[in-house]
């Protein structure tokens, strides 16, 4: 990274350096790379380190960079492109289904679920729990809830809790015949559960992903995925599931 003049530059000098720091992440760095510390870049560019924190800030709002206890400011990896809109519908739990299971539990879930599934606000669902990791690092987490009613062989099972008992929860599902999904987004903040699972302070800025699975003529099961939204970008489409794409080129969404 070479040094640039900021004194004639119009906007913010934190913005403009922002701009630099972020095409030198392009040319210069690799994924997981350290960045030089503060008073080294400071000096390099000639900034005040209250400038630079400004622009590392945003950048790292931005998902470019991650600030890691005990290690110092990386080059993130790409963003997680989360699929919405696409006409591909399919159970969670295929061969090809990057989320892992972690366990799963029953339980009376939150109102607003009850009420997408047309259950007793007090009866007891299956509820999945998942995880997404890209390169290394959590990217999201996911609860599944599923009412007594779309699984009468449940059980069956034999595994009574962890993530074996998940698995073969989402192996009963695909007895069902799924016949469409609803998807929809919103931004909103971290809840303290989520902001440990996702290695984020609680109130992170999140993008929370609800998926209603349809069989039957009635809402089978329902997904709320919280993902973070510093790593993550939504992509429009009939390409279905979710895609990670490498390199630094900006694709369409």
């Amino acid at each position: 990274m070479g040094t640039t003049q900021l004194e004639t530059v119009p906007e913010p000098k934190y913005w403009h350096l922002r701009t630099v720091l972020s095409e030198a992440l392009d040319s210069e760095f690799s994924v997981g790379e350290i960045l030089p510390n503060e008073r080294e870049l400071a000096a390099r560019f000639g900034v005040a380190r209250a400038t630079l924190r400004q622009a590392l800030e945003q950048l790292e709002l931005e998902g470019r960079l991650q600030r890691r206890r005990g290690v110092g400011t990386t080059v993130a990896p790409p963003r997680v492109g989360v699929a919405v809109g696409t006409e591909q519908h399919a159970w969670p739990g295929a061969a090809d289904d990057a989320w892992h299971p972690v366990d799963c539990v029953q339980a009376a879930p939150p109102a607003a679920v009850a009420d997408a599934l047309e259950t007793d606000r007090d009866q007891p669902v299956h509820t999945v729990r998942r995880s997404r990791v890209s390169q290394g690092q959590p990217v999201a987490a996911e609860l599944f809830y599923i009412p007594a009613s779309s699984m009468p062989g449940l059980t069956a099972i034999d595994a009574p809790s962890g993530a074996a008992r998940a698995r073969a929860v989402l192996r009963e599902l695909q007895h069902l015949e799924l016949e469409g999904q609803e998807q929809a987004v919103e931004l909103g903040s971290a809840r303290a559960d989520d902001a440990k699972e996702l290695d984020r302070l609680p109130g992170a800025p999140v993008l929370v992903v609800t998926t209603r699975f349809i069989a039957g003529g009635r809402t089978a099961a329902l997904s709320v995925a919280t993902y973070r939204a510093d790593t993550c970008r939504l992509t429009f489409g009939d390409s279905g599931g979710v895609e990670i794409h490498h390199g630094p080129e900006r694709q369409a969404s």
